[in-house]
């Protein structure tokens, strides 16, 4: 087995999310990033209860890379506060093999 860091961040549409991920896979700092279907986020900001339709986005990694591809999804994003959650997950040798070829 192998290890991978998935990151799941949330887009205000799918432009953004397209951009951001066109750009961390053409850097090579992610191997995959899948758009998912738009979801509804309620949240809570600066005290106020906030309803918003959003794009998610789970990029896979290498875990040496997690660093550089938080820091650059962060530059990209376009949310004052954009919320980058990432978490370690184990996948099969073979896929593990096709995100080293693909990312650097």
């Amino acid at each position: 087995m192998s290890a991978l860091t998935l990151f799941y961040v949330t887009f205000a549409n799918r432009a953004d999310a397209e951009r951001v991920a066109e750009a961390v896979l053409a850097e090579h700092l992610a191997a995959c990033a899948n758009i998912l279907a738009p979801c509804t986020s309620l949240y809570l900001w600066h005290g106020a209860l906030e309803r918003a339709e959003e794009v998610p986005v789970l990029f896979k990694t290498r875990p040496m890379l997690a660093t550089r591809l938080h820091a650059r999804i962060a530059a990209l994003h376009p949310y004052e506060l954009p919320v980058i959650e990432s978490w370690t997950v184990t996948a099969d040798e073979k896929v593990g093999a096709w995100a080293e070829g693909e990312t650097r």
